[in-house]
């Protein structure tokens, strides 16, 4: 039975996503769009025809409904048939009677004279036409402008792909070269060649050594192009030829190169702190808390006393934190593993009498490695690095934190490239996509240079916006404030216009920690905080731990769902303790600034009126110990799980203002975990109950004359951003370098026009409504 029209929409796009995943080259991408918009579309045929590389030549080049045997059989030129005229016109081309248009060609290998209907749209990249997409049907049919506009969205994102995998094709075609070419060398070289072939011509290797693409994770957005400097990796061979003396002489080592390994700590702390700040310089404060535990040096010490060797006791002992690390189910924390080794690495760099801190670049580059530790960063000068490829370590790594704060574009998690990189190599490091290069050709540096170029002009027209406040068309005024976690995210913040913080996560400083952080040290935290946004109010979060936010020293009751479980303000109010200090934490920062406190996971009004009376308590202790705190502090909460939306108009008129978490309350609603990629399609924040629940918590808010805004990722999408505005909503939380973006979506159209779009998003009664409004409004306002 084939899917009706009105399932083709963000399903659609997100199963077009999926494709691009799991197709293994450009044809079987090809072929599994074809097939799945005619499903989709309920059309008998769905073909793609692509412009050759002379622009006149139109080519079949994937087709479901006409003959199969067609594929790259069936061509024509530009001025011929209906396919063509669509890129003659650059324009969409429509009939319910084909056969008798005027232009058309009848192609005998495609067997479509039972076809009627015809729509065929052009496809581009970055305006230039490279082919056209063709549905049929064999009833007369008149398609409708709601799916034409649907089809239209698609287009867009189906003109990228083509292009990205005509390149990477064109890469794989010049590996295949080159290996070929290493083999008939080998030949030549066993005295298997041939009788009779002419020996390879001299420079010819060096002409067929092509381009190598490799993927990882990006972690730090930009493009970068440059010669590799390749940051080698410790050796374990130190380990096995490491000398070894009595353990009176091992033990001697070991303490020596301690305090070496805490002076240069130290000097990192430091370093860092004056580069980046103070929170980005705390993982060194972790590992020097780690050198100083007994409990460490104790492990290290029953080893040599056994007789094993200082250097292989110290491996031991890391490698026994690394297996504890990795074992852990939160990624965060799993991520700690790596700074184990980085401690066991200078300290093994001290038993040995290597230094490490003598790594200098001469001149800007590349750094390729299997991992780079923070103390990596810290020793080198952050104005030779170009970019930075790993092919360990993922978004959590502080190397992701601190090149993302360095502004650094960043990739890591490739695999294979320390094996396949070498020093004399040039590479492209695109940390938008995700993608390396290695030595590219010609063809891929200019398409780089380009991409590059957009880039920059995009980022300086967006500059532009950052004094300016985001105001609609007719003069609807809009507060856009940042979601942050550390410090460094407070130059971020105001270098992209964000007018104070609506999100402060508190739980960063606790998971760069050992230990819970006392209230002194947290307030110190707070004040940096508050005086990075003079006049300008930050919202700060009470810690939300639980769920997929562990800490190592605190331990969590083994439970099913954990999401449904121990965590947030259940943990807070369960162990008043932790609450308690971080509340005092923040009373002793306030003057410092703007405070508003938030607490999580709110669903009852038993919850809040327990938070007050606690605030009121430590609030009270502090006073009596002399300390000067303020007499109050704006009081909000989050509204994630449905029992909040449904008792809002209660909630209301306990607090000063809410803000919506629109991630927890996604899958809270829809009964979808966000990091579970099999219930994906479930998550869908344009679900009606979705929009609808926000538009009642709104309602309720602005009738109470309390403040409410939007804080999950919802508001970094700029047609989002509108129909939030639109559903009432003055206030958006976000990523700060989507705050630009959103602000020029927003100073671009009329709250007139938001809320046009918001009445017809909320008469959708299912997800084919929603496609069918978004793509119109996508077409509509200006984005």
């Amino acid at each position: 039975m084939k899917e009706p029209q009105q399932s083709l929409g963000l399903r659609t796009l997100e199963d077009i996503s999926s494709i691009i995943l799991h197709s293994h080259n450009l044809q079987d991408t090809l072929d599994n769009i074809v097939t799945l918009v005619a499903r989709r579309m309920g059309s008998d045929v769905c073909s793609i025809y692509l412009l050759e590389k002379d622009g006149e030549t139109l080519t079949l080049k994937a087709t479901k409904g006409l003959s199969k045997t067609s594929v790259n059989r069936v061509a024509m030129k530009v001025h011929e048939g209906l396919t063509g005229l669509a890129i003659e016109t650059r324009a969409m081309v429509m009939t319910d009677n084909a056969p008798s248009h005027p232009r058309y060609k009848y192609f005998k290998e495609a067997k479509e004279e039972s076809f009627l209907s015809f729509l065929g749209l052009p496809l581009f990249e970055h305006k230039a036409p490279i082919g056209v997409i063709v549905v049929q049907t064999r009833e007369s049919r008149t398609f409708s402008d709601d799916v034409i506009s649907v089809l239209r969205t698609i287009t867009f994102q189906i003109g990228s792909i083509i292009h990205t995998g005509r390149l990477l094709d064109s890469i794989q075609h010049k590996e295949r070269e080159r290996a070929w070419f290493e083999n008939e060398l080998a030949k030549v070289r066993s005295g298997n060649g041939v009788e009779g072939e002419a020996a390879p011509r001299p420079g010819i290797a060096k002409r067929v050594a092509a381009a190598k693409t490799m993927a990882g994770t990006a972690v730090s957005p930009g493009f970068s192009r440059g010669k590799i400097y390749i940051l080698d990796r410790f050796n374990d061979k130190v380990i096995k030829l490491a000398k070894v003396g009595t353990p009176h002489e091992e033990q001697h080592k070991y303490d020596q190169a301690l305090e070496k390994a805490k002076i240069q700590t130290i000097y990192m702390e430091k370093r860092v702190s004056e580069t980046l700040s103070a929170d980005d310089a705390a993982i060194f404060h972790t590992h020097l808390m780690i050198l100083e535990d007994r409990s460490f040096s104790a492990k290290v010490a029953d080893l040599i006393e056994q007789g094993t060797g200082a250097t292989r006791a110290v491996h031991d002992v890391v490698q026994h934190y690394v297996q504890a690390f990795s074992a852990m189910e939160d990624p965060y924390l799993r991520e700690r593993s790596a700074d184990m080794e980085d401690i066991g690495r200078r300290v093994i760099d001290a038993i040995e009498g290597n230094d490490s801190s003598e790594v200098k670049l001469k001149e800007k580059r590349v750094l390729v490695a299997d991992e780079i530790f923070p103390s990596n960063l810290a020793m080198l000068d952050p104005g030779k690095i170009l970019g930075i490829v790993t092919e360990k370590g993922n978004a959590y790594s502080h190397a992701a934190i601190m090149a993302k704060s360095l502004g650094i574009p960043a990739v890591l998690g490739v695999q294979g490239v320390m094996a396949a990189a070498n020093v004399k190599d040039e590479i492209i490091v695109d940390g938008t996509s995700g993608h390396i290069y290695l030595n590219p050709d010609a063809s891929i540096k200019k398409e780089y240079v380009r991409l590059e170029h957009e880039y920059a002009g995009r980022m300086k027209e967006l500059e532009g916006l950052r004094d300016l406040p985001a105001v609609t068309t007719d003069g609807a005024v809009i507060t856009l404030s940042a979601n942050i976690g550390l410090i460094s995210d407070v130059k971020v913040a105001n270098l992209h216009g964000a007018e104070g913080v609506g999100l402060y996560r508190t739980e960063f400083p606790y998971m760069a920690r050992s230990a819970f952080p006392g209230r002194d040290e947290q307030a110190v935290i707070y004040r940096k905080i508050l005086e990075g946004f003079p006049g300008q109010t930050v919202n700060i979060r009470s810690l939300d731990i639980g769920g997929d936010k562990g800490l190592s020293y605190f331990p969590y009751p083994q439970e099913d769902n954990p999401f449904l479980g121990w965590r947030s303000i259940r943990v807070s109010l369960e162990r008043q303790d932790i609450f308690k200090e971080q509340l005092a934490g923040i009373l002793l920062a306030a003057h410092a600034g703007n405070p508003t406190v938030m607490f999580p996971l709110i669903s009852s009004l038993d919850e809040i009126r327990q938070i007050r009376e606690i605030l009121t308590t430590v609030r009270n202790e502090l006073l009596r110990e002399g300390h000067d705190v303020p007499g109050y502090i704006p009081f909000g909460i989050m509204i994630e799980v449905p029992a909040a939306v449904q008792i809002i108009n209660f909630l209301i008129q306990e607090v000063d203002y809410v803000s919506i978490g629109t991630n927890d309350l996604i899958q809270y609603t829809l009964a979808a975990d966000r990091n579970n990629a099999s219930v994906r399609q479930y998550y869908d924040p344009y679900h009606p109950a979705i929009l609808h629940s926000i538009k009642r918590v709104a309602d309720a808010a602005n009738k109470a004359g309390k403040k409410v805004s939007v804080c999950g990722e919802m508001a970094s999408d700029p047609l989002c951003a509108l129909l939030l505005a639109g559903m009432g909503i003055r206030e958006f939380s976000l990523s700060a370098p989507s705050i630009p973006v959103v602000k020029q979506a927003l100073r671009s159209n009329s709250m007139e026009s938001c809320r046009r779009l918001a009445r017809a998003a909320l008469a959708c009664r299912n997800s084919a409504d929603m496609s069918r409004c978004l793509a119109a409004a996508r077409k509509k306002m200006i984005l």
